[in-house]
């Protein structure tokens, strides 16, 4: 009875680990530039850690926006201050999985999982209550409003309910 009780355990436990693993949508600009550049190495340039830190670099001469600023923060820039290129390359180099890459990567720097695409958020068709408030956020900012008053999402979904007809033009 006792080993049941104990398995039992252990099991709960790594359920709960098991949910705290990164997804792609917790790192996302991560997940998208280890992936593109890991498709575009070679099998026997994924094996030597120094030919990928290279081979990274180039990668970010040509990169733009937020992949830019990821480069920027592992170092793979001139102009980047600190580098942590290595603790993206050594895993590569083993064939880890993108997402333990970043979750190594994002124990380094906890600011590489707060990169975020721009998400283009057609107003008209989406249903507000789906959004996240950051996404409510940035659609007012966008539309240069703010809500000062507004505290739950449910504030800032009627916010933008009142500006839409002065933003959203309805095609007849």
């Amino acid at each position: 009875m006792n080993k049941l009780i104990l398995i039992g355990f252990f099991l709960s436990v790594i359920a709960i680990f098991d949910s705290y693993a990164l997804k792609p949508s917790d790192c996302e600009v991560c997940f998208a530039v280890v992936e593109k550049f890991a498709s575009g190495l070679t099998s026997d340039e994924k094996k030597n850690p120094k030919v990928i830190e290279d081979k990274f670099r180039t990668f970010c001469k040509t990169s733009k926006g937020k992949d830019h600023r990821f480069c920027y923060y592992l170092g793979g820039l001139e102009e980047s201050a600190t580098g942590i290129l290595s603790e993206m390359a050594k895993p590569l180099s083993w064939s880890s999985p993108v997402d333990k890459v970043c979750e190594k990567l994002k124990k380094k720097d906890n600011q590489i999982c707060d990169l975020r695409y721009e998400k283009s958020i057609d107003v008209k068709t989406v249903d507000l209550k789906k959004l996240k408030v950051r996404d409510l956020k940035k659609i007012l900012s966008d539309w240069e409003e703010n809500c000062e008053d507004c505290i739950e999402k449910g504030d800032f979904i009627r916010r933008i309910e009142v500006l839409k007809p002065k933003y959203v033009r309805e095609d007849l």
